[in-house]
């Protein structure tokens, strides 16, 4: 796909590139007096002034990463009076909105909803997304992030990690994930290369395809994003075999965490946050960035995410930068390894 894009000059690509790869985040270099464009607003105008900020959401109304953007939206305009307005700019594997928040203006009234897609998205379009994550959007705050889980149907003979692994060594086990690329068909790949188990991939458009083939025995086993799956759990349609957080769910307390089942190394966080065009000046992106945190500290707010498969995460700007920057380096080796493409 092609898509228009501002070009930044030479010189402030080798600055962006040079401190991008000591983790440092496109708010810190503002601070230290790089990344200004044109752009940015300009110097002490108020902020926010009686206009909209645009949360640009990159996927379908009433997906994942919507539903947890407009409780964050809810939150800060309850909270800080601001008018904070959802636009779903689905597409190009969410790179169209990403794309269009790159080429927004830097003054803080842009802000786009971003996740692990994003982070592998990366490695998986390289030089065809119409942006560069680390370099043309600024990290804001993290929210929050969900599991993926393994799931087989209820009526299945594997019925722990420990089945699917012993499975894995006889046949070729057909697995469903989301499609191409998405969180759940890269923990898929992150499986295969820790345990060497056969699995031929079946990638679906979108998560809940993939779980009705499964509850019709379709497929053997779905790696799924959690929040999708879950009600098939509770319901027993589905057995849930393993989730790839640290520590076991609230919803789910006797479903083991993958370091219990003996794999530490399949933690995947299907994370969520918030980013801006390069070039924000410092004092917005931390005035944002300390509304959110201050949200998502409240318990009201955390249940509310929970209930929704989401486990809150708050990161302040710098943190999440960092965290950012280490996930698409995690994710660009595992990518590249298992030769996972899109096209």
């Amino acid at each position: 796909m092609s898509h228009s894009h501002t070009p930044i000059d030479a010189h402030r690509r080798r600055v962006l590139a040079a401190f991008g790869a000591a983790g440092l985040s496109a708010a810190g270099l503002s601070a230290a007096g790089f990344g200004h464009d044109a752009r940015a607003a300009p110097a002490g105008a108020a902020w926010p002034a009686d206009r909209p900020i645009n949360y640009v959401v990159p996927f379908p109304a009433g997906g994942l990463t919507d539903v947890a953007a407009r409780q964050v939206a809810k939150a800060l305009s309850d909270a800080e009076k601001w008018n904070v307005v959802i636009e779903n700019k689905p597409g190009g594997n969410a790179n169209i909105g990403a794309a269009f928040v790159s080429r927004a203006p830097a003054d803080g009234y842009t802000w786009l909803a971003m996740t692990l897609s994003h982070a592998a998205n990366a490695t998986l379009f390289e030089g065809r997304a119409g942006y560069e994550l680390l370099k043309d959007l600024t990290p804001i705050a993290g929210l929050a992030s969900s599991p993926i889980m393994v799931v087989v149907s209820s009526k299945s003979p594997i019925k722990s990690m420990q089945d699917l692994a012993e499975a894995a060594k006889t046949k070729a086990l057909s697995t469903g994930s989301s499609g191409n690329g998405t969180p759940p068909h890269l923990t898929m790949a992150l499986y295969q290369r820790i345990t060497g188990a056969k699995l031929m991939h079946v990638p679906y458009k979108g998560g809940t395809p993939s779980l009705t083939d499964l509850i019709g025995g379709h497929v053997d086993v779905v790696f799924s994003n959690y929040p999708e799956s879950l009600a098939f759990v509770k319901s027993g349609e589905l057995r849930a075999l393993a989730v790839t957080t640290k520590t076991r769910t609230k919803e789910l307390p006797d479903v083991p965490t993958v370091a219990e089942v003996g794999l530490p190394d399949l933690v995947v966080e299907n994370f969520t946050g918030v980013m801006g065009p390069a070039g924000m000046p410092p004092a917005i992106v931390t005035r944002v960035s300390q509304a959110i945190v201050a949200q998502l500290s409240k318990p009201a707010m955390a249940q509310s995410l929970m209930q929704l498969g989401f486990m809150p995460q708050p990161r302040d700007a710098q943190a999440f930068g960092t965290y950012l920057s280490g996930e698409v380096t995690r994710w660009r080796g595992i990518i590249k390894e298992a030769n996972i493409t899109t096209s």
